[in-house]
């Protein structure tokens, strides 16, 4: 043991599992097998092959093989997915290893098999949906010099990918994972897209990084979303009080929000064909097909030459916003 002694181990030890005791909220007991994070990860990649085929596998695909290819990574996910699915009805109906046997234990791996099926069943339509975000970027954004380049390195695809599948899975009620897929995305795009969010075709996410879009956001379709927007709460006082209320603003069709814009509230509704500018602060209705932005800042020249800015105060009658 070196330097350290026994009974300072045993100390250690000893205080770490009455911690086990007095907060059990945060550590997962008995024979129930937790949700594999990297097998989910796992399924993401193999969900991403099968919508975008060719695109991610080291195989190259080609015509005579397609049926094969899909074939395989079908069979793969439905094993995969059944499994992931049990654990986590098992874990929100607090069935545990007595139960394995159980008839109850029975009708959650024959739920998860069929919830397995029905998420499946709707890829094609999720890769129609994805072809519309596909070309919103490519059209949206004169960087881009091809769709294969926006499909291989668009962050925004990514997360918008991400996010369709983990919003079936939220649909069709499965628990913890359709929040560990865009918990995923997240940490690797910076975009956090709550899988309870609604969102149109044809949408644009330009950069991407720090978009945050609430459970209950509403988004339209032809909307396009620059870094940095939040699409939030006005408040979150009321914690578990608040589930199921509608928090989070409705974006109507062919929006505009840039960079660093925050529009809150569940009764904030951006009308059809609105622009907002960057770093404004919506928290009331805007009408459709206004322009809305904070006043430029002036800017003063010292002697020196040194640019200084000073930011104008807003319109006094309407501090929220500015249209022009």
């Amino acid at each position: 043991m070196g330097k350290y002694s026994e009974s300072a181990i045993r100390g250690l030890v000893d205080a770490i599992v009455n911690s086990y005791e007095e907060e059990p909220d945060i550590i997962w007991m008995g024979d129930m097998d937790p949700i594999d994070p990297a097998q989910v990860q796992a399924i993401l990649d193999d969900l991403r092959n099968l919508i975008f085929a060719g695109f991610y596998d080291k195989r190259k695909l080609k015509p005579d093989s397609v049926e094969y290819y899909a074939g395989e990574v079908v069979e793969r996910l439905l094993y995969e997915l059944r499994k992931q699915i049990g654990k986590a009805l098992k874990a929100a109906s607090g069935s545990g290893g007595a139960l394995q046997e159980s008839p109850k234990a029975a009708r959650i791996e024959e739920r998860a098999e069929q919830l397995a099926v029905e998420f499946l069943a709707r890829i094609p339509a999720l890769r129609a949906i994805l072809a519309t975000d596909v070309s919103a970027s490519f059209e949206g954004d004169p960087a881009a010099f091809s769709k294969d380049e926006v499909v291989l390195s668009y962050p925004g695809i990514f997360a918008i990918t991400v996010f369709r599948l983990a919003h079936e899975l939220y649909q069709l009620d499965v628990p913890l994972i359709p929040r560990m897929m865009t918990e995923h995305a997240h940490s690797l795009t910076g975009i956090d897209i709550h899988p309870g969010a609604t969102i149109g075709h044809h949408f644009f996410l330009d950069h991407g990084t720090g978009v945050v879009i609430g459970e209950t956001t509403v988004i339209g379709n032809f909307v396009k979303i620059y870094q940095g927007v939040s699409l939030g709460a006005l408040s979150t006082r009321g914690g578990q009080l608040q589930r199921g209320v509608k928090r989070h603003p409705t974006i109507e069709d062919h929006v505009t929000i840039y960079s660093g814009a925050s529009i809150l509230g569940g009764t904030t509704v951006v009308g059809e064909g609105v622009v907002i500018g960057s770093n404004a602060f919506i928290t009331k209705s805007v009408p459709e097909r206004t322009r809305v932005s904070v006043k430029n800042p002036e800017l003063q020249y010292s002697a020196s030459g040194r640019e200084k800015a000073r930011v104008i105060e807003l319109e006094q009658d309407d501090a929220w916003y500015y249209v022009i």
